[in-house]
C-alpha cells in the first residue's frame, strides 16, 4: 500500500549551504536523448550551514563529473537517491557534470521533454532537476547562459532565457544558439526550446524609449491565431507601466505555445511557455472568453517579470508571495481592460466554486502552510486566488496610493533577491502606516472566515448599529499540523467590510459613525494619482461608501443622523474572501438587485435570493413536491423580468446581465447543505431553469432578437456584452418543450458566426435528447477535427451534459481518436470536466463516476502525477454525500491507495482524503 509522503515544514528552513553564481549548459539533443553538459560556479555560503556539496538530480544518467577540472573518482563522490553528494570541496569551486536525458520518454512534461513540434521545458517547481544536477530550490540564484545543439531542418528555433549570443551550422546538418540571461535566476525560471515553429514579431518602446522585440512562437499554421496574444503583450506592458512604473528589461520577450502542457503557462525570464488554449484564437476557432482569457494570462505571465522573476521565493512555502500578488494586479488589468462588475464578478464565483470547498475539505491551507508533502499539490486555489484576494484586502485597507508606495519599496528593498512573505507586508506597512501585525493571521490560518452581521435601528436616536461577529471554525488542516507536532494559534482576523446603506427609494445615505471626530476614510477616487489602482467597487457619491476595519472577535459599528432603516449593502466589491451571514429579506434583496450601486452586491443580492429559493426547492423535490413549483415566489419572476429589462435602458449593461441571469452552480448549491442530494440540487435548479423559460418566454425572445450582432466580429466590450446576453437568453429558451425553441437554437448552432455562438448553441444541443443533437456534435467534429483546442471544447460540452448515459458516453469518448491520455488539454476537457463540472453524474448513485474517475487516475499516474492528482482533487468533498455514496468513494479511493508505486502527488491527495 502507498503511504502519504514525508512532510516538509517551513520551521526548518535554513539558508542553502552552497550559491552557485554563474551557469553554462550545453544541450545538445539527439535521436533519442540528449547530453546536458553543466559548468557551475560555486561558493560557500557565508550565512549556511556548510557542509557537502548536495545537488538534486532526478533520472539522470551521469556520464562525467569534474571538479576545478579534475575527474571526480567514484570513491569521491555519492548519487543515490535523487541526491548527487560530494564531501569534499573547497570554498569556492567550478562542476563540470555531464548527463544524459531521455526527453523523448519523459511523459511527466517536467523537465525537458518532447512535444509534437519539438523540445520544451517545465522546471516550475522541482523540473530542473530532470535536466541537470543542481541546488533546485528558489533561494539559489545565479545567471544563466545556455547554448543549444540540434538538427536544423527538424528543430530549427533555438531559444531560451535572455538574450541571443550567437550562433552557427555545425557538421551533418546541426546548428547551434547561445542565450544569455543578463539577471540572476533560480532555477525554477530557466526555460529552453528546440523546435520547429512559427513566429510573430512586432516591438514595443518601452517609457524610458529601450525597444523590445516581442515575438509569439506557435506551431506551424496557426499565425493567423496569434494577433489577439500580440496585442495582449503590448497591453500588458503598457498597463504595467503606467500602473506600477515597471518597464520590461530584457530587449527579447518571447512567448512559445506548446499543445502539451501541465499548468497554463509558465514566466520563465523572458521566455514564457504557454499552453496553446492561452495563445491561439480566432473568431471561428475561440469564443469571448477565451480571448478574454487569453488577455488575462499573458499579463500574468508578463507581471511575473517582476513580481516573480526580479523578486522571488525564498522557498516553495512562499508560493502565494509571487502568485497571489500577480494573480492580483491581473485581475486589475482585466478590471482595466474589461468590464470591472462583471471581472470582479467573475473572480468571486470562480473563488466560491473552487476555493471556498477546498478551504472546507481535507487539503485545506493557509496561502502559506506550514508544511507540504508534494509542492506540485501546492498549486491551489487558495495560494493564487485567496492569496490574490489577501493583497486586495491590503490594497482596500490603506488605500491605492499607498499601496503603490509599497509596491515601490518592496522593489526597492528586494530587487534580485528571494524573499518572504512577510517582507512584502513588511513595505506595505512602512510605505502606509498601518499596523498589518494582526493581518498576516491571513497567511497562516486556513478556512473561510464566517461574518455574522445583525443590525438595529433606533428611530428615537436615529442611529443605526451593525453588530459584526467573524467565526473561524477549525479545518482538518490544523488537525494534521497538530498530529505533525505543531500548534497553530487562531485569533480574529483583521479584514475590511466596505458597505453602504440605502434608503426606501434605493438612494446612497452618508455615513457618519457614532463618535468620529474626523470623516472616515472612503475608498480612494478612480483618478488618484496617477498610476493608482482604481477602487475594487464603483464609488456612488462621495461619504456613501466606506471602509469599516474589522480586528475583533464581535465588533459594532453605528452610524448617526439616519432617519429610517436602511437596506445595508455589505461587503462591496467582495472586500473580504468570507461567507456572509445576514438575514435579508427577500424584499430587501429585491430592493438591492433594483438600486444597488455596486455591481457585485447588486449580482450577490440575486445569487443569495436564487439560492435560497433553490433550497428550498431541494427541500420540496425530497418530500416529492417539488414539481409544483410552490416554491419559488412570484417577487422573484418579476425582479428577473426586471434585470432583463434593464440590459435595454440608457446606461445598461447587458454583460452584467448576463452575469446575474446566471442561476447558482450545483457545486456551490451543495456547499450550503450539511448533506449533498446531487439529484434533488439537479431537479431544483432545471425546474427553476424552466419555469423562468416559461415565465419569460416574450421577454427573451424579444431581448434575443434585439440583441443580435451587426458588422464584424470583435471579443471586446459592448460587443461581447450583447452577445453574452442574447446567449443566455437562448439557454433559457433551450428549456422550452416547444418544436420552435428547439429550431431556434438549431438555426442558431447553423447561422453562427463565431465560435461564441456556435459553442452557446452546442451546449444547448448537448442538454437535448433529440436527434439534432447528435446531428450539430457530428458535423462540428467534422468541420473541427484537426484543430486541437477546438476539439477540446466538443469533448468537453459532451462531458457537461446532463443527459442519462453521460457516464458511458465519457468512457466512449477515452477510446476515440480525439482523445489522448497523455496530453494534459484532452484529459481536462473530458475526464476533469466531468468530474468537476457535472457532480450529477459524477457523484450518481451508483458509484459509476468514482469509478470512472479512478479508473483514469490508475492509468495516468505513471505517465504524469501532476495530471493525475489534480484528477483526484475531485474528490474532496465525498464526505458530504449520503452514506452509499460515501461507500462507493472510499472504495474508490482505497482502490487508489492500494496501488503499487503510487506517486507521492496523488499519494498525498489520496491519504488526506481517506484520513479526513
Amino acid at each position: 500500500m502507498s503511504q502519504t509522503p514525508r512532510s516538509i515544514f517551513l520551521k526548518d528552513y535554513t539558508p542553502p549551504a552552497w550559491l552557485v553564481e554563474r551557469v553554462h549548459l550545453d544541450i545538445a539533443l539527439h535521436a533519442g536523448f540528449a547530453r546536458v553538459s553543466a559548468k557551475l560556479d560555486i561558493r560557500r555560503n557565508p550565512v549556511g550551514d556548510g557542509g557537502a556539496l548536495q545537488l538534486d538530480g532526478e533520472e539522470l544518467q551521469l556520464e562525467s563529473l569534474h571538479l576545478d577540472g579534475r575527474a571526480l573518482a567514484p570513491a569521491e563522490y555519492r548519487y543515490a537517491d535523487d541526491c548527487l553528494s560530494i564531501p569534499d570541496v573547497p570554498e569556492a569551486f567550478t562542476l563540470e557534470t555531464v548527463v544524459r536525458i531521455e526527453p523523448d520518454r519523459n511523459t511527466q512534461l517536467s523537465g525537458l521533454y518532447r512535444s509534437k513540434d519539438g523540445y520544451f521545458t517545465q522546471c516550475e517547481a522541482q523540473g530542473f532537476r530532470r535536466i541537470t544536477f543542481y541546488p533546485d530550490r528558489p533561494d539559489v540564484m545565479a545567471k544563466f547562459t545556455c547554448t543549444l545543439h540540434a538538427d536544423k531542418a527538424a528543430f530549427p528555433v533555438l531559444l531560451a532565457n535572455g538574450n541571443p549570443v550567437a550562433s552557427e551550422d555545425e557538421e551533418n546538418g546541426r546548428h547551434w544558439a547561445t542565450w544569455e540571461d543578463p539577471f540572476a535566476k533560480p532555477a525554477y525560471l530557466f526555460a529552453c526550446v528546440a523546435a520547429r515553429l512559427d513566429v510573430l514579431e512586432d516591438h514595443y518602446v518601452t517609457t524610458s524609449g529601450r525597444r523590445v522585440r516581442c515575438a509569439v512562437y506557435v506551431e506551424p499554421g496557426k499565425l493567423d491565431q496569434c494577433d489577439h496574444a500580440m496585442a495582449a503583450i503590448k497591453k500588458s506592458m503598457k498597463w504595467d507601466e503606467d500602473t506600477f512604473g515597471l518597464e520590461m528589461d530584457l530587449d527579447h520577450y518571447m512567448i512559445v505555445a506548446v499543445g502539451d502542457f501541465n499548468m497554463g503557462a509558465m514566466e520563465n525570464k523572458g521566455l514564457n511557455i504557454f499552453n496553446t488554449k492561452y495563445v491561439l484564437a480566432r473568431p471561428d476557432t475561440a469564443t469571448d472568453t477565451d480571448y478574454q482569457n487569453i488577455d488575462r494570462v499573458v499579463a500574468h505571465e508578463y507581471f511575473h517579470n517582476w513580481t516573480g522573476n526580479r523578486v522571488t521565493c525564498r522557498d516553495w512555502f512562499q508560493l502565494s508571495l509571487k502568485e497571489g500578488l500577480t494573480v492580483f494586479r491581473d485581475q486589475q488589468f482585466g478590471m482595466d481592460v474589461h468590464s470591472r462588475g462583471v471581472t470582479r464578478i467573475q473572480e468571486v464565483l470562480g473563488l466560491r466554486a473552487a476555493q471556498f470547498p477546498e478551504d472546507a475539505g481535507p487539503m485545506a491551507h493557509p496561502i502559506r502552510p506550514a508544511s507540504y508533502a508534494e509542492i506540485n499539490n501546492f498549486y491551489t486555489a487558495t495560494v493564487y486566488e485567496k492569496g490574490a484576494e489577501i493583497i486586495r484586502m491590503i490594497h482596500t485597507l490603506i488605500g491605492a496610493a499607498a499601496f503603490r508606495k509599497g509596491m515601490d519599496l518592496y522593489f526597492q528593498r528586494h530587487d534580485g533577491q528571494a524573499v518572504t512573505c512577510e517582507d512584502f507586508v513588511a513595505a506595505m506597512q512602512d510605505a502606509s502606516g498601518k499596523d498589518l501585525a494582526q493581518f498576516q493571521r491571513w497567511y497562516n490560518q486556513a478556512g473561510t472566515p464566517r461574518l455574522i452581521v445583525r443590525s438595529h435601528f433606533d428611530a428615537t436616536t436615529r442611529r443605526y448599529a451593525l453588530d459584526v461577529e467573524q467565526q473561524f471554525p477549525p479545518t482538518p488542516y490544523e488537525a494534521r499540523m497538530a498530529a505533525e507536532g505543531l500548534d497553530l494559534p487562531r485569533g480574529p482576523y483583521h479584514l475590511p467590510i466596505v458597505i453602504g446603506l440605502l434608503d426606501a427609494e434605493g438612494r446612497e445615505l452618508p455615513l457618519k459613525l457614532a463618535g468620529e471626530t474626523a470623516p472616515l476614510s472612503p475608498i480612494p477616487s478612480p483618478s488618484e494619482g496617477r498610476g493608482a489602482l482604481r477602487a475594487a467597487a464603483p464609488i456612488a457619491s462621495p461619504g456613501t461608501q466606506r471602509v469599516l476595519e474589522l480586528r475583533e472577535a464581535r465588533q459594532q459599528f453605528v452610524f448617526e443622523d439616519i432617519d429610517a432603516e436602511p437596506v445595508p449593502s455589505l461587503l462591496r466589491g467582495f472586500s473580504a474572501p468570507v461567507v456572509l451571514d445576514h438575514p435579508y429579506s427577500t424584499e430587501q434583496l429585491v430592493h438591492l438587485m433594483a438600486f444597488d450601486s455596486d455591481e457585485v452586491n447588486r449580482w450577490e443580492a440575486g445569487q443569495r435570493l436564487a439560492t435560497d429559493i433553490l433550497l428550498a426547492g431541494v427541500t420540496a423535490f425530497q418530500r416529492g413536491e417539488g414539481d409544483r413549483l410552490a416554491w419559488i415566489p412570484d417577487a422573484y419572476i418579476v425582479a428577473v423580468a426586471r434585470l432583463l429589462g434593464s440590459a435595454f435602458i440608457e446606461g445598461g449593461d447587458p454583460a452584467f446581465v448576463a452575469e446575474a441571469l446566471i442561476l447558482p452552480s450545483e457545486t456551490v448549491l451543495g456547499e450550503q447543505m450539511e448533506t449533498v442530494d446531487p439529484d434533488a440540487i439537479h431537479a431544483a435548479r432545471l425546474a427553476l431553469r424552466r419555469h423562468l423559460a416559461r415565465e419569460l418566454r416574450e421577454a427573451l425572445l424579444s431581448a434575443y432578437l434585439e440583441l443580435q450582432a451587426d458588422g464584424p466580429y470583435s471579443p471586446e466590450g459592448p460587443q461581447a456584452g450583447r452577445r453574452a446576453l442574447r446567449n443566455s437568453c437562448l439557454s433559457y429558451l433551450a428549456e422550452l418543450d416547444e418544436g420552435g425553441a428547439q429550431a431556434l437554437v438549431v438555426g442558431h448552432f447553423e447561422q453562427a458566426g463565431n465560435m461564441t455562438d456556435t459553442m452557446a448553441a452546442l451546449a444547448a444541443l448537448a442538454n437535448l435528447d433529440i436527434p439534432a443533437r447528435h446531428a450539430a456534435l457530428d458535423s462540428f467534429y467534422s468541420k473541427w477535427q484537426h484543430e486541437a483546442l477546438v476539439v477540446d471544447k466538443w469533448l468537453q460540452v459532451q462531458a457537461t451534459s446532463r443527459l442519462p448515459g453521460t457516464t458511458a458516453d465519457v468512457r466512449a469518448l477515452m477510446a476515440h481518436e480525439a482523445f489522448d491520455i497523455r496530453n494534459p488539454n484532452k484529459v481536462y476537457s473530458l475526464v476533469r470536466a466531468f468530474c468537476a463540472a457535472n457532480p450529477k453524474h459524477f457523484h450518481a448513485a451508483d458509484g459509476a463516476g468514482y469509478k470512472l474517475a479512478a479508473d483514469v487516475i490508475l492509468q495516468l499516474d505513471p505517465m504524469n502525477p501532476q495530471v493525475a492528482s489534480r484528477i483526484a482533487r475531485t474528490f474532496d468533498r465525498w464526505k458530504k454525500f449520503n452514506p452509499a455514496r460515501q461507500a462507493h468513494a472510499r472504495a474508490q479511493l482505497q482502490r487508489i491507495q492500494a496501488q503499487a508505486g503510487l506517486s507521492s502527488d496523488v499519494a498525498e491527495v489520496i491519504g488526506k482524503a481517506l484520513d479526513a
